[in-house]
């Protein structure tokens, strides 16, 4: 389910505070600073450190070169 603009202009990685990308096409929230990804479960982003998981190098690589991805996050 699509996040309202709204809702991903508030958005933040718990931890460091940055914006995130989301890859609607996943249904996650992914760092790609610290290379850590959140699952939305519905309309709801689970932004829970303990619940982040690991991304690979590999992983990594994909996440960030889909298409159409979006910064959430205040824009500065």
């Amino acid at each position: 389910m699509a996040l309202s603009d709204f809702i991903l202009d508030l958005l933040v990685d718990p931890v460091d505070h940055k914006g995130l990308l989301w890859v609607e096409s996943e249904n996650l929230l992914y760092n790609d600073r610290r290379h850590v990804a959140f699952e939305v479960q519905g309309s709801i982003p689970v932004l829970l450190e303990t619940e982040a998981r690991a991304i690979d190098a590999a992983e990594h690589a994909r996440l960030v070169g889909i298409t159409g991805v979006r910064r959430t996050g205040p824009k500065s």
